[in-house]
């Protein structure tokens, strides 16, 4: 009932933005991403994409690039997400495909320097040393990353007051393997919906995709389907969405939930995991409906892989995409 009613105040908030919006093709690229998805739903447009650059006859969508910076023990590092786990002796089954002997707030600065917006800086432990680091990329690049990692209602004010545009969270909100909605609701008070990232990040079981928490090792009874990215778009201003299976193996995307998150996103969506090549990426912008962006992690120069940074961010400026 609570899910229908939200969808039901979303439906006349973009009724609204019609109305205003009617006589003029540009406002069209202001309307709420909440909206675009139940536009075309509804059958009044066939597209509207999510970042558009305007023509005198069409829109254009575009999918982007979105840089991280993966923190563990205070370092960045790329580490194969699926095994993390809290072991009592110290993480010996651990898998690392990179330690780099940089600082994350080199990379921050990197990514400042070439106008990158919207990277995820993920704390890989709620350790002192990972928190400091996190601390110290969000104030070289103040406005420019999101922060995730050990975030709750306590903490993810102070996250935004040290300069993150948004925080990240997955654990705190499927708890137990179940969705807390009361913990949702005080997060988007506390910070409100617009600072808000919902780490949808999942796992194949029995044929749907599950969303994982706890450093991906537990099976929530929450689906990546039409019916959750509806629900929880009224809650947060983006999604996040790690395929588990291939992340950090550098075997592959996975088009699937690629396309699932292209079609049924109703807010903008970053995908992570498997990209090797930049082939992969053209195929995340197809796969996608180019409503996708995508991170890249472990198979970038910058992080140990094969595939040139730069070439990245060239592809990303190609695409004509930015996070709006």
């Amino acid at each position: 009932m609570e899910i229908n009613s939200l969808l039901r105040h979303s439906f006349m908030d973009s009724q609204s933005i019609i109305a205003r919006s009617s006589s003029n093709l540009s406002s069209l690229c202001r309307i709420s991403h909440s909206a675009n998805y139940i536009l075309q739903k509804k059958g009044f447009i066939t597209v509207l994409p999510i970042r558009c650059s305007k023509s005198r006859y069409s829109i254009h969508c575009a999918a982007g690039f979105r840089p991280c910076i993966d923190i563990h023990k205070g370092k960045v590092k790329q580490i194969v997400g699926s095994t993390l786990q809290d072991l009592k002796d110290g993480g010996s089954d651990l898998v690392t495909n990179f330690e780099s002997d940089k600082s994350a707030s080199e990379y921050a600065d990197l990514y400042k320097r070439d106008g990158l917006t919207g990277g995820h800086v993920i704390m890989l432990g709620a350790d002192s040393p990972s928190i400091s680091a996190a601390t110290e990329a969000l104030h070289a690049y103040p406005g420019g990353l999101q922060v995730g990692g050990g975030i709750n209602s306590d903490n993810a004010l102070s996250y935004i007051e040290e300069g993150a545009s948004h925080v990240i969270v997955t654990s705190y909100v499927f708890k137990n393997g179940h969705m807390d909605l009361q913990r949702l609701k005080d997060l988007v008070r506390i910070i409100g919906k617009k600072r808000l990232v919902l780490d949808l990040s999942c796992r194949k079981k029995d044929g749907k995709y599950a969303i994982v928490t706890d450093r991906w090792q537990k099976f929530s009874n929450v689906y990546v389907n039409v019916e959750t990215l509806d629900f929880l778009a009224v809650h947060a201003d983006e999604f996040l969405v790690h395929g588990v299976d291939v992340e950090g193996k550098r075997l592959g995307i996975d088009e699937e939930l690629v396309a699932l998150l292209g079609k049924h996103s109703p807010i903008p969506v970053t995908y992570a995991g498997g990209v090797t090549t930049m082939a992969d990426l053209e195929r995340i912008k197809v796969a996608g409906m180019e409503r996708v962006d995508v991170t890249v992690g472990s198979a970038l120069d910058i992080f140990g892989g094969d595939l040139a940074y730069q070439d990245v961010v060239a592809w990303h400026k190609k695409q004509g995409s930015a996070v709006v």
